[in-house]
Formats: C-alpha cells, sequence, structure tokens
C-alpha cells in the first residue's frame, strides 16, 4: 500500500508538473522536485504504518528514508534520458517503466536498514 501511494503522489506531482509548466522546465528538474515533495509526504505513512516505528528520531529515520528513495532518483535519471531522449518514449510512460526496478530494491531496503528496529540488530 505504502509503493502504491508514493507512486500516486509521485506521478500527480511529476504530471502536475509537466501540464502546468510544460517545456519550461526540463523534466528531469520535475522528476527531482516531485521526487523531494514525495518522499516528504509519504515519509509519515511508512513509519506509522507501514513500517510501525514507534522509537528512534524522526530526522534520523527520515534521512535514511530519503538516502533510499534517492536509489529511486537515481534509476529516473539515468533511465528516463535513455528512454526519452534516445526512444523517444513520453516521459511518464518512460517513467513508468522505470519505477517496477526501484520499487522492488527501496522496499527491500527500508525495511532491512532505514526502518529496522534497533532493539532486533545483533550485536557482537
Amino acid at each position: 500500500m505504502g509503493g502504491v501511494m508514493t507512486v500516486a503522489v509521485y506521478f500527480g506531482l511529476l504530471a502536475l508538473g509537466l501540464l502546468i509548466l510544460e517545456d519550461r522546465v526540463p523534466y528531469l528538474f520535475l522528476v527531482v522536485v516531485s521526487h523531494l515533495l514525495a518522499v516528504a509526504t509519504v515519509y509519515p505513512w511508512y513509519r506509522l504504518v507501514v513500517f510501525r516505528v514507534s522509537t528512534g528520531s524522526w530526522l534520523t529515520g527520515l534521512a535514511r528514508f530519503y538516502l533510499v528513495g534517492l536509489s529511486f532518483l537515481a534509476t529516473s535519471v539515468i533511465g528516463l534520458p535513455l528512454l526519452v531522449e534516445l526512444a523517444g518514449v513520453p516521459v511518464l510512460a518512460a517513467q513508468s517503466l522505470v519505477i517496477p526496478v526501484s520499487t522492488v530494491l527501496a522496499y527491500t531496503i527500508n525495511r532491512s536498514w532505514a526502518f529496522r528496529d534497533p532493539a532486533k540488530v545483533k550485536r557482537w
């Protein structure tokens, strides 16, 4: 559910940016801005509902969550120009092709690192 919400928020922001700003702003800039806003919007949901974290710093958790999100952003920044510029795929269609690659990876890293329970971490 969290992944669906993240994709919906991100796609909505990106589509709105592309619609309003058309060709006045590079699409990769809109990708970065949409990503930043989506991460800030969905983080509380991931923390409280998806991974049910009640301990630790919100700021530290957000930093970890954003670092994981950077893998999604990197995949988009690398993959989109290949699909858009070289293959002629529209931006939103290209993004929908890139998302499945990064979504599975991001969930796995979030579960095992960003939102791990510090009490369950084995110490030497």
